[in-house]
């Protein structure tokens, strides 16, 4: 089969590498239909290796070269005899997260932030950039058939962005500002929505990005020198409910604690490649609640597929183009990368 293998920066080849095979009882092997191209695979390619093993991991023992891919859904069409939840035929989005199951974290529930975690496509033997990939049966969220297989590979980035929003502890009627109109900058932004926010701002300076921020309808679309009069004019200068950081820049958060209201909450999601500075002195006199965001937990799934098999979550609305697994690098991952590019969300077809 085909695969985007990574070594290292700017190293990602397309090689003919073996069909992987179940090894354990509790495995399945995926068709994959769809593979979304992440921010975190594109630090990796530009200035890598980050969280790509050089060295065996210590829970799954990989190592470079890499499948990348871990934004993906497809089909069943093999099981280990031992499997559950999911069966030969099912489609299915995946759920990239490798847990030990046994450490203070895992135990508490809290998978994501496992002493060991790995993830397939960037710690794994397989990725979602190839034509079939091997993963553990608690890997995967069975579809229903009203969504899509680009809602199916959506379903990650979409849990990324709902945990994150959920971490500010949104209410009903909140007013909401969003900096950064990148994929998960959107897709929080959507998830507000869906769950009530009255109100989404969000800060881009993109004026791409900040285009299709605007198609969505969700509220007003501002460079970041109009945010703080916009907030003001819609807020009767209180400040909004909750801010989402989604830029991973040292601007978008200091742009959500000088726009929250006092007693409000601010989340980031994003995530930086180098040290923030933040004005401190603003947590304490307004009193604010500073949240870190890593991941999903993985019982949100069902819920979030639910949200999307309903039509309130419209997750496919960020997504620019769709490509061949041959065009990956040049047409994903440099366009991507590219400063004056125009792709927002790009899936991969391996078939």
């Amino acid at each position: 089969m085909k695969a985007a293998r990574y070594y290292g920066k700017e190293d990602l080849r397309i090689e003919d590498v073996d069909v992987p095979r179940i090894k354990e009882d509790d495995e399945l092997l995926v068709e994959v239909a769809l593979c979304g191209i992440c921010g975190t695979d594109l630090h990796e390619f530009d200035v890598g290796p980050i969280v790509t093993p050089t060295e065996p991991h210590p829970l799954t023992g990989a190592v470079l070269p890499q499948t990348m891919g871990h934004e993906f859904g497809g089909r069943v069409v093999a099981a280990g005899p031992a499997t559950r939840g999911a069966e030969v035929g099912d489609r299915v989005a995946i759920m990239p997260a490798i847990v030990c199951g046994r450490c203070y974290h895992c135990r508490r529930g809290n998978g994501h932030l496992c002493s060991r975690f790995a993830c397939t496509g960037l710690s794994s033997e397989t990725g979602g950039l190839s034509q079939y990939a091997v993963v553990k049966d608690y890997q995967v969220a069975t579809l229903p058939d009203d969504v899509s297989d680009t809602e199916g590979a959506l379903i990650e980035p979409a849990s990324v962005a709902a945990y994150g929003v959920e971490r500010a502890g949104i209410r009903g009627g909140d007013t909401v500002l969003v900096t950064g109109a990148g994929p998960i900058g959107l897709l929080s932004a959507l998830y507000a929505s869906a769950v009530g926010a009255a109100t989404v701002v969000v800060s881009e300076v993109n004026p791409q990005r900040a285009k299709v921020a605007a198609e969505l309808d969700l509220g007003p679309v501002v460079t970041p020198d109009q945010l703080a009069d916009t907030v003001d004019e819609l807020t009767q200068g209180v400040g909004v409910d909750l801010a989402v950081e989604c830029s991973g820049t040292t601007p978008g958060l200091s742009g959500c604690l000088d726009n929250v209201r006092r007693s409000g909450a601010v989340v980031q999601t994003g995530l930086h490649t180098r040290p923030a500075t933040i004005d401190a002195m603003q947590l304490s006199e307004k009193d604010v609640s500073l949240h870190g965001s890593w991941c999903w937990r993985i019982t949100d799934w069902d819920r979030t597929i639910r949200l999307v098999a309903a039509g309130k979550y419209p997750v496919a609305k960020v997504v620019s183009a769709t490509i061949s697994l041959d065009d990956v690098v040049e047409d994903g991952f440099r366009a991507l990368l590219d400063p004056e590019g125009h792709e927002l969300k790009v899936l991969v077809d391996p078939r």
